[in-house]
């Protein structure tokens, strides 16, 4: 089997689409204590997706608002968008801005470049077409999952917290799992 085209992608339209914050989430987990993964969600952002012709020629653009991060517990929330970690009050806004699409495989890889703290770096995430339809208001929906795995360190979110027996609270790896919805834009 090959990675997806766009004409081997069922029911495939090109056009601009408009991120549905109400339908999609950007989560993400992180290791914690060294024995579990601690679960986060940011509850606003916006952006815009281009499904070319080309799969290839495809493109996304995202911002975050990092004041809407959701851990379910509000004193961790606070601790999280504090100076320790993310500095929302210096830093409200993440972008991510995509550079290529291109198959691996059977799969396809989004890259592009993410910003955190004002700190720009390259990412990849994989990348799942889960399909395209009519929606119950009369428009038009398309769906992805992506997901990837960053070091919060690249970012600049270096806090470091040792624990006693070894190991550290809160691990450098951040896994990020996306679910995004688009409307199609009629105009």
């Amino acid at each position: 089997m090959s990675a997806p085209s766009a004409t081997s992608i069922p029911n495939y339209i090109a056009g601009t689409w408009d991120i549905d914050a109400t339908h999609s989430v950007i989560g993400f987990s992180v290791r914690h204590m060294m024995v579990s993964k601690v679960k986060g969600r940011f509850d606003q952002f916006a952006g815009e997706i281009v499904t070319a012709e080309n799969l290839e020629d495809s493109s996304v653009t995202t911002t975050i608002d990092a004041t809407s991060i959701d851990t379910g517990n509000e004193q961790r929330d606070g601790h999280i968008k504090s100076a320790d970690f993310f500095e929302v009050e210096t830093h409200p806004e993440w972008t991510f801005r995509s550079t290529a699409i291109t198959a691996k495989g059977d799969d396809l890889v989004l890259a592009g470049d993410l910003t955190i703290k004002g700190a720009t770096k390259p990412v990849e995430l994989d990348l799942e077409v889960n399909g395209f339809g009519p929606d119950a208001w009369g428009g038009t929906r398309v769906g992805f999952t992506a997901t990837t795995t960053i070091n919060r360190s690249d970012f600049g979110v270096d806090i470091s917290l040792p624990l006693d027996g070894g190991g550290v609270v809160v691990s450098e790896k951040v896994g990020i799992e996306l679910e995004i919805q688009g409307v199609l834009r009629t105009s």
